[in-house]
């Protein structure tokens, strides 16, 4: 009986050393940001986690030498962005907010609450995005309702349907990089 349970005992510890097969890195950054006016005091906190993963592989793994030298393999990075303001947390995979150029004249897109809010040059609102069950967007806007994506170089396209001409419009709103 004694046998059976240090042999138990074993197994259950042996089970835990084992050989780690990828690298993780984790970093996750807190922002609290407080805003006092009439209304009162606001809070929003916004919690960005960046993991990295890195698959750790041998270069002559099948070979009898001792050491053997680590092969260099891709780093596999996910970040995922909480905000929570007023009681509703957000969860946000990539963070779209900057500043973005229309025929001209420089919007700012921030995130919000409920998905993205476009700001004209001037900081009225203009428009709002709200992001669908297919990762696509909602543009809303007074006079204007479109669908819109992000491309792969990070622009904003949106596409508008014009009943009259029964046609589709594309217009992209292109990232301005610094």
């Amino acid at each position: 009986m004694k046998t059976i349970i240090l042999g138990m005992v074993a197994f259950l510890f042996s089970i835990n050393i084992q050989a780690q097969n990828k690298n993780v890195k984790s970093e996750v950054k807190t922002t609290v940001t407080t805003v006092k006016n009439s209304d009162g005091q606001k809070k929003s906190i916004k919690t960005q986690e960046v993991k990295e993963i890195q698959k750790i592989e041998l270069k002559d793994a099948e070979s009898n030498a001792l050491n053997k030298e680590r092969k260099e393999t891709p780093v596999e990075v996910t970040a995922i962005t909480t905000i929570t303001a007023n009681g509703v947390t957000n969860i946000v995979d990539i963070d779209r907010s900057a500043y973005y150029d229309l025929n001209g004249e420089k919007y700012q897109v921030k995130l919000a609450e409920s998905g993205y809010t476009i700001y004209q040059p001037n900081q009225e609102k203009a428009a709002v995005l709200r992001k669908t069950s297919n990762n696509n967007y909602i543009y809303s806007s007074k006079n204007k309702t479109s669908y819109g994506y992000f491309d792969a170089n990070g622009n904003l396209v949106l596409e508008s349907y014009d009943d009259k001409t029964d046609k589709i419009t594309v217009e992209t709103f292109v990232i301005i990089k610094k």
